[in-house]
């Protein structure tokens, strides 16, 4: 390759390069604006619903989820979140690439969930539902079968018109005792290879894979 040649290829580098800059500064400003938004939407439903009347919904920080989502992106890998609530951590996957669903038991989260996604011009796409499968029972060694969840309803599935094995990464932000339904969960119906991300009250996240926790 003479000069010209290898000038060309050194121009088309800079130039894939700056291309690639420019996307991850548009996704960013993008990722900021739907955070602000998320937090804005909790701390009104915090001030004019939770105030008055127990409701279970609280968010995981968005800034450690997105953190963690970035690491794991790989285009088409299909996104699932459990309990996707106003669906701030869903339309976030999508944004990246992802191919984003999320299951969610309320469903006036979900129409909020919509909404959001109809605003920051998201693909992301919303059911409601339990993340539990049709027909799963939960069984301790002392034989208590206590999920651990909020409510109960059908399984969310079916509306996605996808089983969990068909997902890549699991995100889910667990109540207390509802751990190791979701680990249980994911072991029986999930794929082997697939990522289970369980957000921890202390900001922490873990991911597993096979059901064993990863380093």
């Amino acid at each position: 390759m003479g000069e010209a040649g290898i000038a060309a290829v050194v121009a088309a580098v800079v130039v894939a390069a700056d291309v690639i800059e420019v996307r991850d500064v548009v996704l960013d400003r993008r990722l900021d604006a739907l955070c602000a938004d998320g937090w804005e939407i909790w701390q009104r439903f915090d001030d004019t619903f939770r105030s008055r009347h127990f409701h279970p919904f609280v968010p995981a920080d968005y800034e450690t989820a997105r953190n963690l989502l970035s690491t794991l992106r790989v285009p088409g890998r299909r996104f699932l979140e459990w309990g996707s609530a106003t669906g701030i951590i869903t339309i976030m996957a999508d944004m990246m690439g992802f191919d984003a669903y999320g299951i969610e038991i309320d469903g006036a989260l979900v129409a909020t969930a919509r909404e959001v996604a109809s605003r920051h011009r998201s693909a992301a796409r919303f059911v409601v539902g339990s993340f539990l499968p049709a027909g799963y029972r939960f069984r301790t060694r002392d034989g208590d079968g206590r999920t651990g969840t909020i409510a109960d309803g059908p399984s969310g599935y079916l509306e996605l018109g996808r089983a969990l094995e068909d997902f890549d990464v699991v995100f889910g932000y667990p109540w207390g005792g509802e751990e190791a339904v979701m680990l249980d969960v994911m072991q029986r119906y999930g794929r082997s290879d697939a990522l289970l991300l369980l957000y921890g009250s202390d900001n922490s996240a873990r991911i597993y894979r096979g059901g064993r926790e990863t380093a």
